[in-house]
């Protein structure tokens, strides 16, 4: 892995950050931009919800790339990176929800996060070949990156983990939690800007 994946991989959680201050500032939120943004946010979150319940707490890593399973099950049979997709929709439904500097803000941090998740997706990519080798380069011809296949890809050979709701959640707690935070700020900020009570 590059020097610039590792670092971009190490501090994922923390990139998306300024955004979030620059939208809670700016915010000029409506009541569509909240219902359309929230729900937004929420299918990135149910995606992320369904793919960590497979994928288990190994995804919340950042000293190092790793995963004890090839994973292609649940989303992972649809699309290789389902939780940077959920990722991406949580933060872009937050902007939508906040509406500040719309879109260019909006804009601005979509390009950064795919900037981001192209060189951590190329580090992890990496690892997972010569961890996985065959295997590894054969889910790659089937399913893709970031867009979606129709149907999922399914190989007997490669075992898989259970799927485990309960572990999904608890891995999901910081999410859940900041999505929430977020949410309530933007939704305070709204009702507070527009003399609501």
């Amino acid at each position: 892995m590059s020097k610039l994946a590792s670092t971009l991989f190490k501090y994922r959680s923390y990139t998306p950050i300024p955004f979030l201050v620059v939208m809670l500032i700016f915010q000029e939120a409506t009541p569509v931009s909240l219902i359309t943004g929230f729900a937004v946010s929420v299918a990135g979150e149910l995606i992320r919800f369904w793919g960590v319940s497979w994928a288990g707490s190994e995804t919340r890593a950042t000293s190092k790339v790793g995963g004890s399973n090839l994973v292609i099950s649940g989303p992972f049979a649809y699309v290789r990176n389902p939780l940077y997709i959920g990722n991406i929709l949580i933060y872009l439904g937050l902007g939508i929800m906040s509406f500040a500097l719309f879109p260019y803000l909006q804009i601005t941090a979509l390009l950064f996060f795919v900037f981001q998740y192209h060189f951590i997706v190329k580090g992890e990519e990496n690892y997972l070949r010569k961890t996985y080798s065959s295997f590894y380069v054969e889910y790659v011809k089937n399913v893709p990156r970031f867009l979606p296949r129709l149907t999922p890809y399914k190989n007997s050979e490669i075992v898989q983990p259970g799927f485990k709701p309960k572990e999904g959640l608890r891995s999901e707690k910081r999410t859940l939690q900041a999505l929430i935070f977020i949410s309530a700020n933007i939704i305070i900020l709204w009702i507070f800007n527009n003399n609501i009570f």
